[in-house]
């Protein structure tokens, strides 16, 4: 079953034409587009999380507000970089999220993108162990994080205060969270390396290497390793699988004016070290997009689409594009409403 969702880089400034020029035009808009976007029927309002830039960096108060405001739509990141968090801290905010929402959070984690600062977790004082480096680091936390939202025993009770020496776990507890951790993969071998410790796949628009085939055939395949890798491990429930994608459907003059442009395709470039492979953005007449997404590879093998909006051009203007894309993209790759969807045989 294909759901669809946002995902809001959260950017604001105060050039022309914003309507996010300060970061809390940001959070409250991006609370009022999920409130929208519950009521077109999208099954999932994220936000990307960056630090040291005028983006969004701290989840988990603005999802909690999220939650409060809406009482359907899933509620996501994607993602949180592991380097810059305290794990065990994360987890209790984490369940608070949840708790609040009703187990509607879907957490998306990684190690993070290339950012502005050098060094920037350095700050927030964690630096990888000697020997090992950031990868290693976001992985090790993502672990220690996993272990708690899943109700392991982190510390001691103190008998001087308890009359007990007993072990303890983070609190509160959500219930079904361990479930719904998403791990923002760029690769096919940490694709691999997701479907073996048994979190969901979060794929972009970005994979950090090129083997010379279209992005959403290269997609597919990271894909398609992410599940046979799951299926060799054993685990015993089903993931889920996200690919992202920049959709922009023209059908106004404004429309026109912003993004108007032709002979979009994909983009092969050097980023963080190695080669990269950046998937096109899909713009144009809604039947043109919706034929185009609907024979991409990778889109036909995930089960959710998150669509990047324009978060500066305003809510109304971007619930206007959630509208559109709900109403004359989506359906043709796989996409049903939620209200016609309750109503569709289960088996």
């Amino acid at each position: 079953m294909k759901r669809i969702g946002f995902l809001s880089f959260g950017n604001w400034s105060a050039a022309r034409g914003s309507q996010s020029r300060t970061a809390a035009d940001t959070l409250l808009q991006t609370i009022e587009l999920a409130v929208a976007a519950e009521e077109i029927g999208i099954d999932n309002a994220s936000v990307r999380v960056h630090h040291f830039a005028p983006q969004l960096s701290s989840p988990f108060p603005l999802l909690s507000a999220m939650g409060a405001r809406t009482s359907r739509i899933e509620l996501g990141t994607g993602v949180i970089d592991m380097r810059y968090e305290n794990p065990l801290y994360m987890a209790e905010e984490a369940a608070v999220v949840d708790l609040i929402s009703g187990g509607r959070l879907q957490l998306g984690v990684s190690r993070g993108s290339p950012e502005p600062a050098l060094n920037g977790a350095h700050a927030f004082g964690y630096r990888p162990a000697d020997g090992s480096d950031d990868a290693d680091l976001a992985r090790e936390k993502a672990a220690i994080f996993r272990a708690a939202i899943d109700g392991a025993a982190v510390v001691r009770s103190d008998p001087r205060t308890t009359g007990v020496s007993q072990p303890l776990a983070v609190q509160p507890q959500s219930p079904g969270l361990a479930h719904r951790i998403w791990w923002g993969s760029g690769t096919r071998a940490s694709a691999k390396w997701v479907g073996e410790q048994g979190m969901n796949l979060q794929s972009s628009t970005l994979l950090t290497e090129d083997s010379g085939v279209p992005f959403d055939q290269l997609q597919a395949e990271q894909i398609q390793i992410f599940r046979q890798a799951w299926a060799d491990a054993g685990h015993d429930w089903e993931p889920r699988v996200s690919v992202s994608r920049s959709v922009l459907p023209i059908t106004s003059d404004i429309d026109r004016l912003y993004f108007g442009r032709e002979g979009d395709a994909d983009q092969v470039g050097y980023l963080d070290g190695g080669m990269a492979r950046f998937g096109r953005t899909y713009s144009g007449e809604p039947d043109v997009i919706a034929a185009a997404l609907a024979a991409d590879a990778a889109v036909q093998a995930a089960d959710t689409v998150l669509l990047t909006v324009p978060n500066q051009l305003g809510v109304d203007y971007n619930a206007r594009l959630l509208q559109t894309i709900a109403s004359h993209i989506a359906p043709a790759f796989g996409w049903v409403p939620p209200a016609e969807r309750a109503l569709q045989p289960t088996v």
